[in-house]
């Protein structure tokens, strides 16, 4: 299915498939395997467990409020907003006044920030489940520059990227352009300067094998049990408009029909897809690890079947949970 959508589109792909710890599978199709792909919200979960392990070192906690350490942030309502509301997407503050908004000013992290900070809540904290497209990175990402006090780059260095063996990961730097998808976010998305700004929702950039050793890195060290209990259960999404189950920093498995971690995937499964283009995941029954990296961006599950077959192929050759 990878090669096909690299013969028909011009597409480039990676795949990497880890299983009992080991590097099953590691190609690539229309690139090298070390060439950096734009990860889009499937870098969502290294911000994620970037603030959960902060938390576990005692740098704040996931229930204090986000004012505590941006004061600033507290105007209009926001006091109560806590780190833990932004990581189960339940803030009230998907987006300052709209997506649209948010993505015109995210190359500039004073800017974005501040329209957070001046902003009103949509709805009250823990509410509802409103997927936090771009502001995720930057209302986490504040907090962990405030409390910190380090650049936000060396932050994920020190703490993800080095101890997880992630070599070639990066915020920002993808060097694979899209070739395929609607032409607005292609373009925009292949301007370098977007490509190389500090977007910590969308333009982590890395390979295939990066992505699948952080998911393989959580499983080792056992983290991901933390942040993978459910938050929802049969609500709908009020930004993406399906039914995700989330958790604390991912997506998780269970749902019926084409979702992002496949149809076939087990309710303990946890990961996250990005832009419908990228993908990484970990299934602890089936001891596997699954990241596929592709520069075609989708259209939402129903228009990327390819990615729906791939996900659905390796969990059948995979085969069933042990029980």
């Amino acid at each position: 299915m990878a090669s096909r959508i690299v013969s028909e589109r011009g597409a480039a792909a990676q795949l990497c498939v880890i299983r009992d710890g080991r590097i099953d599978l590691d190609r690539a199709w229309g690139v090298e395997r070390e060439a950096s792909f734009l990860l889009f919200s499937a870098g969502k979960p290294l911000t994620s467990m970037l603030v959960h392990r902060l938390a576990g070192q005692g740098a704040f906690a996931l229930d204090d409020p986000i004012a505590r350490f941006w004061p600033e942030f507290g105007a209009n309502g926001k006091d109560g907003i806590t780190i833990r509301h932004v990581l189960r997407h339940r803030s009230g503050l998907p987006y300052a006044k709209s997506i649209g908004r948010d993505a015109l000013l995210a190359t500039d992290w004073d800017r974005s920030v501040r329209a957070l900070a001046r902003a009103r809540p949509h709805t009250p904290p823990g509410e509802v489940p409103a997927y936090h497209v771009i502001s995720h990175g930057f209302l986490l990402g504040e907090v962990v520059r405030r409390v910190t006090g380090t650049p936000l780059a060396e932050v994920f260095r020190e703490q993800v990227f080095e101890p997880a063996g992630m070599e070639r990961m990066r915020l920002g730097g993808a060097r694979v352009p899209l070739r395929d998808g609607p032409l607005v976010p292609r373009t925009l998305f292949n301007r370098r300067a977007v490509r190389d700004a500090a977007i910590p929702a969308a333009t982590m950039s890395g390979t295939a094998r990066d992505l699948a050793l952080f998911y393989q890195w959580l499983l080792d060290e056992g983290s991901w049990r933390s942040a993978t209990t459910p938050t929802s259960e049969g609500e709908t999404d009020r930004v993406s408009r399906m039914p995700i189950r989330w958790s604390e920093g991912f997506q998780l498995g269970g749902l019926p029909g084409e979702r992002y971690i496949g149809a076939r995937s087990d309710p303990i499964a946890f990961g996250h897809n990005g832009s419908n283009a990228c993908m990484g995941w970990a299934d602890p029954g089936r001891r596997l690890v699954v990241a596929y990296l592709t520069n075609r961006l989708g259209g939402g599950p129903a228009r990327s079947p390819h990615q729906c077959a791939v996900r659905d192929a390796i969990l059948a050759a995979a085969g069933a949970t042990p029980a």
